[in-house]
């Protein structure tokens, strides 16, 4: 007994559909992740790998990443001693007023009122310096290479 070609192409569609998500799921805080290379990732244009996505999880690539990096600042607001800003270049946004707008829109909340909100209620905060670390948040800035010092900084 054989299986339908039909079967094959839906099994092998949410395979690659999936090692797409897991990608996302991976890499969802570098602020670069580029929508071509994951629909190339799962062997797709861009726009055929939008709509193949939306149709298997019910919302686009784009809508996907962006709840995931909310979840993660959530936990951190609730977990960290981080600035607002500090926490929305960790989970990917480049824009603060971006990450505030996508942030109530999915919550109702600010970042500051949910921190206000949900601070207290569990254990003390972690501090920044280890969230930072543990979250691989010391990155070079744009144009310094890994290691680069600033000419003011000791030796």
């Amino acid at each position: 007994m054989s299986v339908p070609r039909a079967t094959i192409g839906r099994m092998n569609k949410a395979r690659q559909l999936r090692l797409a998500k897991d990608a996302m799921d991976r890499d969802w805080a570098d602020p670069d992740l580029d929508l071509a290379a994951i629909a190339a990732h799962a062997g797709y244009s861009r726009y055929h790998f939008i709509r193949a996505f939306r149709e298997t999880y019910g919302e686009t690539p784009g809508q996907y990443l962006t709840h995931r990096r909310i979840e993660r600042a959530e936990d951190l607001l609730r977990t960290a001693n981080l600035s607002v800003t500090e926490i929305c270049h960790l989970v990917g946004f480049s824009s603060l007023g971006t990450f505030s707008a996508r942030f109530k829109t999915w919550t109702g909340l600010t970042p500051s009122e949910y921190r206000t909100r949900h601070v207290g209620r569990g254990a003390a905060l972690i501090p920044g310096c280890y969230a930072m670390h543990w979250l691989g948040g010391h990155r070079p800035g744009p144009g310094r290479a890994a290691g680069q010092r600033n000419s003011g900084e000791a030796d």
